[in-house]
């Protein structure tokens, strides 16, 4: 296979993994929601959630870079359960503590009112991003061994024994038994940026989650980063040959697919199927950087690997100096190796 491995590695550094700034952005904002809907609890004389809890992508760092700002950021609200009673005492159904925590955090400042969805309260901005707040309360039951104590989430259907925190506990396990848990999280990053590389794709792929189950079980590290996304996008396609299911990793008898023969994990295998077809170029004895560099650009829907190239022929080139072939080859070997990858370990 035709080494495009720096450049791989650069394209993720750039275009992949979310830069500082916006990082740092969306942290300020959740923690603007957390003091807003404090001081709206207060305000509204109703409980103090015990705690707040990053979760999903956010808290995984595998979000990606998304040109339409379509991020959806998770962060957890949980309350002890004996402080979610409503006016009469009696216990808060699901909805209400979803209704209670979407008016409190309602401070009159969005332009679009936060919403009560099916597992959260959604909160919008103008720039396309939104967060979203699970709504969790703290159980503590008394059985023959002692106290048990679970979280449930507020779910459409009732309160639903489940803590997202789990899912995180689960992926950090994944990454530290894997041979380059570093490289494990930016292999799953390519393949969510994959995914979502066609706006059209985005309705009907595998979610970000399904995905990033797949990552920990069929990651293939190498040693080259170009290899380890190829190898890795093969090993996932051909497990979903065989089963388009995926068990739920920390809920016992659950799923994040829908069936045996789901439609986005069916859909996902197909889109692996045109990106290993895309990169078959890559592996003939003539093939050139230029034409591994545009199979690439096809994989991703985008003009970054061609630039990328024009951007180290400019580099090699001197004005006015006349350049033999064999130096010519040298400066652009030199040139990939100082465009490779900046951004390093950033989000990594």
């Amino acid at each position: 296979m035709f080494d495009c491995s720096k450049d791989v590695r650069a394209y993720h550094d750039q275009d992949v993994t979310l830069p500082k700034a916006e990082q740092d952005a969306m942290r300020d904002r959740r923690d603007s929601n957390r003091k807003r809907l404090q001081n709206g609890l207060e305000k509204a004389g109703k409980p103090k959630p015990t705690e707040f809890f990053k979760q999903g992508s956010y808290a995984m760092k595998t979000m990606c870079r998304d040109p339409d700002n379509d991020y959806d950021i998770d962060d957890g609200v949980y309350f002890h359960k004996e402080d979610l009673v409503g006016d009469r005492g009696a216990e808060m159904t699901s909805l209400q503590a979803r209704w209670m925590v979407r008016d409190a955090v309602d401070d009159g400042k969005f332009k679009r009112a936060p919403e009560v969805r099916s597992n959260c309260v959604r909160i919008f901005y103008e720039k396309g991003y939104h967060v979203d707040l699970p709504v969790y309360r703290r159980v503590v039951t008394e059985t023959i061994f002692g106290e048990d104590v679970h979280f449930e989430l507020a779910a459409s259907s009732g309160w639903k024994r489940s803590d997202a925190r789990d899912v995180s506990g689960w992926y950090e396990d994944q990454r530290a038994a894997s041979i380059d848990g570093i490289q494990l999280r930016r292999i799953n990053r390519y393949l969510k940026k994959y995914a979502r590389s066609r706006f059209s794709w985005r309705g009907s792929i595998l979610s970000g989650f399904g995905i990033s189950a797949l990552t920990t079980e069929k990651f293939r590290a190498n040693a080259r980063e170009d290899q380890a996304l190829y190898d890795t996008i093969v090993a996932i396609r051909d497990r979903l040959d065989w089963d388009l299911e995926i068990a739920h990793p920390v809920t016992p008898g659950d799923y994040i697919t829908s069936g045996s023969d789901d439609s986005k994990s069916r859909y996902f295998r197909e889109k692996l199927t045109s990106a290993i077809e895309t990169l078959e170029p890559l592996f003939d004895d003539d093939c050139t950087r230029e034409k591994a560099l545009k199979c690439w650009d096809k994989v991703f829907a985008t003009t970054f690997f061609s630039e990328r190239l024009e951007e180290e022929r400019r580099a090699s080139v001197a004005p006015g100096a006349a350049i033999g072939s064999g130096a010519l080859m040298s400066a652009t070997a030199a040139a990939a190796d100082a465009v490779s990858s900046a951004g390093g370990g950033r989000h990594a």
